[in-house]
């Protein structure tokens, strides 16, 4: 499994970022300052770095810069509000290996972080998800039951994804709420129980169990 140093001070943002990866099956570690992120990206087994600039003790760009210059290799993929063409280049100039402006999308980062990941151009890119009867193709965004096509809206495409993806593992309405829609989404809405009620009409409810005051199984 993977690890992962999220570099972020925005305490909301860190925790989305915290639990939609582990929700995709990364190891994380967050922290919040940039003296810190250097020690740690320094002295530490992870395998990428996620990087803010804007950070207190250090500037994002100053940790980058400061990484390269001991010869650390770690994949750096620079998440930040500096969205200038200038901004870019220079976190690119200093050693980035890719950068994300900020409002984006969580699937976009986690497909940056797959492709900084990857260990060369020949890994078999996953084209569906299968527990059980229940199959999901991840390219024409379709899913099936016992070999009856379903066709899903986007919102129950990425929540059925997210559930295939770790069977028979208890998922929080939090992180459901993190992976699909995004740290900006009202933490109190019942949106999660509403796509949970719309993917069991479609796909049967036997499959998806409620734990009560926590969120949802998927048992295969």
């Amino acid at each position: 499994m993977s690890r992962i140093l999220v570099v972020e001070d925005e305490a909301r943002l860190a925790s989305f970022l915290e639990k939609g990866l582990r929700a995709s099956g990364f190891t994380t570690t967050v922290v919040g300052d940039g003296l810190t992120a250097g020690a740690l990206a320094n002295d530490d087994d992870f395998d990428l770095l996620i990087l803010d600039l804007g950070l207190p003790g250090k500037d994002g760009l100053e940790v980058l810069e400061d990484l390269r210059r001991d010869g650390q290799r770690l994949p750096v993929i620079v998440l930040t509000a500096r969205g200038d063409p200038h901004d870019r280049v220079a976190g690119l100039e200093a050693g980035a290996d890719d950068y994300l402006p900020k409002p984006f999308h969580f699937e976009e980062l986690v497909a940056r972080i797959k492709v900084r990941l990857r260990d060369d151009g020949t890994a078999k890119e996953q084209t569906q998800l299968r527990v059980g009867d229940v199959a999901l193709d991840l390219r024409t965004r379709w899913a099936s039951v016992a070999g009856e096509t379903v066709e899903l809206s986007a919102r129950e495409f990425e929540l059925l994804r997210t559930f295939l993806q770790h069977p028979n593992q208890v998922l929080s309405r939090e992180q459901l709420l993190a992976r699909v829609w995004g740290y900006d989404y009202d933490p109190g809405s019942n949106v999660v129980d509403v796509y949970v009620g719309y993917l069991r009409k479609k796909l049967g409810s036997s499959n998806f169990e409620t734990i009560r005051g926590v969120g949802y199984r998927f048992r295969s």
